[in-house]
């Protein structure tokens, strides 16, 4: 039995598909079981990080464990508290979903290294996954293209290496059913540097349709962030990050993907034809 927790979200919920296609048990952990659809090869369960009852509850007869906790200050004492559940259930590996650059010094939102470091001193077999940015979050500028107005862009000409996120969770399920991947650090990025008016010249010759561009000022970007509800702590880091990939700071490009999967990563290209119509 498999544990994914996160799994209602963008590489939990793909995480679960792609096991369940491989035949494999999975439970499936969140926070709200009724925004998932039962099927009888997934068993749902209610899981808190800040409820140690219900996280034992989760490990029971769980041999891995797929462990994502949501970005922001308290992912140190999330990824500990799932560490002390699966010890004590005797859970054999747990393959953390870190992100890129996230311990290194000096980068923003260090909020893994703590939970990585427990993962690597827990005495159970471990995979950490490093992604880079999702191409899924092109869907942010979904509201704008409805709304005619132009794809927000806070990174400049700045360039990054999108993944898509199914090659994420792909990864992940490799890393969970197979032993070759114990004490293993994959740095996981697509097979290109793009700049947002790349992805949006991608998206436009894909759909068919022209969009206009425009840069936001960090001020600006932040004022909306913190309008849409997000925490503070999650707003710097966001606004840090968005300036590290404007300054050409940030262009972590590897063959990770490949070499897990045996085939070259997945395109922003790709991603966008296979989502087109989440665009309208």
């Amino acid at each position: 039995m498999i544990l994914v927790t996160g799994a209602t979200g963008t590489i939990g919920s793909e995480l679960v598909r792609q096991l369940v296609a491989r035949g494999t048990p999975v439970r499936a952990m969140t926070r709200e079981p009724g925004r998932m659809q039962p099927t009888p090869d997934v068993i749902i369960t209610q899981g808190d990080f800040e409820d140690p009852m219900s996280l034992r509850r989760a490990t029971e007869d769980v041999r891995e464990v797929f462990l994502l906790s949501a970005p922001g200050p308290r992912v140190p004492e999330h990824d500990r508290a799932m560490m002390d559940a699966a010890v004590e259930a005797g859970v054999r590996k747990i393959v953390k979903l870190s992100a890129i650059g996230s311990t290194e010094q000096g980068m923003p939102g260090n909020w893994h290294a703590a939970g990585e470091q427990a993962v690597r001193e827990s005495g159970l077999a471990w995979t950490i996954l490093r992604p880079a940015g999702f191409a899924s979050n092109a869907l942010r500028w979904v509201p704008a293209i409805r709304a005619g107005q132009a794809i927000p862009n806070l990174t400049g000409s700045g360039v990054h290496a999108f993944v898509d996120p199914r090659d994420v969770a792909a990864v992940a399920a490799e890393a969970l059913l197979s032993a070759d991947h114990d004490g293993q650090i994959y740095t996981l990025t697509g097979p290109e540097l793009l700049s947002v008016p790349d992805q949006v010249r991608q998206l436009s010759e894909v759909l068919g349709r022209e969009f206009a561009v425009s840069d936001v000022p960090r001020e600006v970007a932040a004022e909306r962030m913190r309008a849409a509800g997000m925490d503070e702590a999650v707003v710097s880091v966001a606004i840090r990050g968005a300036e590290l990939i404007r300054s050409g700071a940030d262009k972590t490009f590897t063959a990770d993907v490949e070499r897990v999967l045996g085939r070259p990563a997945g395109t922003f290209r790709g991603w966008a034809e296979s989502n087109g119509a989440a665009f309208g």
